[in-house]
């Protein structure tokens, strides 16, 4: 399915919070319900069952990239034929109001509508994962859990901490946060003792640049304000190694990978686009989750995009 971007989305999406870049998945997400169906619910003991899988499968450890052998890692050709995981992205998890414009609701999912995708998760047999089992499985053949899906969330929203957070609680689901910086502790944004607890809870903390800027523009300094800087504070917040990037917009090019890796990055995220087959550990493909989808069009969107 062609995707396509534009930056006029994303400026719809800054309007309904603080004047700050957002990211921008071009796809609109009005799309039908029909199609394959979503999996049989459970329920009862069952249910209380799948939740417990879940929270096992989520606090999985798996080994830290930098522990995985160099003569271990498979070549590119061989991580680009696994079959993709299905990789979630969110943004802001609150309902529309009057001034949201149609292009913003694509990345404002209504609290009701994230209940309910939880839950179908949940009574869908998901697993949530995290980065070092992705990275893992991509380059080692690394088991997985059945069902493995991967929650990410862009921009440091306090919806995602607020909402989203206590729902994902509620079936042992853990996520991935990629933080911008320069929104830290502004209104209606994360604090920095937030940003630490998603960390001290099982959840990964990645970054999303200092203030979302396009990655493709980046020269000279840039990699330092943009790069630098902000995996610094990020590390200093969580006490823990920043290894995992969120291109803002999903944009990237080919000479951003090398600057990446040169900073301690090991894995980079993209949003529809292809991947690189020379790099494709720094473009793993995901899909933003939109505001118009209910619980069956995503599901339907997960099997039919990866």
């Amino acid at each position: 399915m062609k995707r396509t971007y534009s930056t006029l989305l994303a400026a719809a999406t800054l309007a309904s919070a603080l004047v700050l870049p957002s990211c921008n998945d071009s796809k609109s997400a009005v799309t039908a319900e029909a199609g394959s169906p979503t999996s049989e619910a459970m329920s009862g003991t069952a249910a209380t069952a799948a939740a417990e899988d879940s929270a096992a499968a989520a606090g999985a450890t798996a080994p830290s990239p930098g522990s995985i052998p160099a003569g271990s890692i498979a070549d590119a050709a061989t991580i680009t034929a696994r079959p993709q995981v299905p990789i979630l992205c969110y943004h802001q998890i609150r309902d529309w109001r009057a001034k949201d414009s149609k292009g913003a609701k694509d990345y404002i999912v209504p609290v009701d509508a994230f209940k309910k995708q939880m839950q179908m998760l949940a009574d869908s047999g998901y697993h949530t994962i995290l980065p070092d089992q992705l990275y893992a499985y991509l380059t080692t053949g690394a088991k997985l859990p059945s069902k493995p899906v991967m929650l990410t969330f862009d921009d440091t929203d306090l919806d995602q901490f607020t909402v989203a957070k206590p729902e994902m609680d509620k079936h042992g689901f853990k996520g991935v946060f990629f933080v911008m910086t320069v929104s830290l502790g502004r209104p209606r944004y994360m604090s920095k003792a937030q940003v630490k607890q998603l960390s001290d809870e099982g959840h990964v903390i990645g970054s999303h640049t200092w203030d979302h800027h396009n990655v493709k523009k980046y020269q000279g300094e840039d990699w330092v304000t943009q790069i630098e800087k902000p995996t610094k504070t990020l590390q200093e917040i969580t006490g823990k190694d920043i290894k995992y990037f969120a291109y803002p917009f999903g944009l990237w090019n080919p000479e951003a990978i090398p600057e990446l890796k040169k900073r301690g990055m090991v894995a980079a995220f993209v949003l529809a686009e292809k991947r690189d087959p020379q790099d494709p550990l720094f473009t793993i493909r995901r899909i933003i989750a939109s505001g118009y989808w209910s619980a069956r069009t995503l599901h339907n969107s997960m099997v039919n995009s990866f």
